[in-house]
């Protein structure tokens, strides 16, 4: 799946849009590499994400194409989160 379908799939950003526009960023690392929208991911795969305030780091645990609301915190599991206060 694509990185920039499997932020919005999971919720982890609502737009696909906006995920496309983060990673093109430079905001988004996979597997401790800077990740372009169009890259595959898999099961297993670290995502770093930069939010600006706040960083987060999630283990990918599943990639389907579509899921429900409730269902979508099932896909990752955050590994660390980390508040920078300005």
């Amino acid at each position: 799946m694509r990185l920039d379908k499997f932020l919005k799939v999971s919720r982890i950003i609502k737009r696909r849009s906006v995920a496309k526009d983060i990673c093109d960023g430079g905001k988004v690392s996979l597997n401790g590499k800077m990740a372009k929208p169009g890259v595959e991911i898999k099961a297993g795969d670290i995502l770093e994400l930069d939010f600006g305030s706040k960083k987060i780091k999630v283990e990918v645990l599943d990639t389907p194409n579509t899921v429900r609301v409730d269902q979508a915190k099932d896909l990752y599991r955050i590994v660390e989160e980390i508040r920078i206060l300005v």
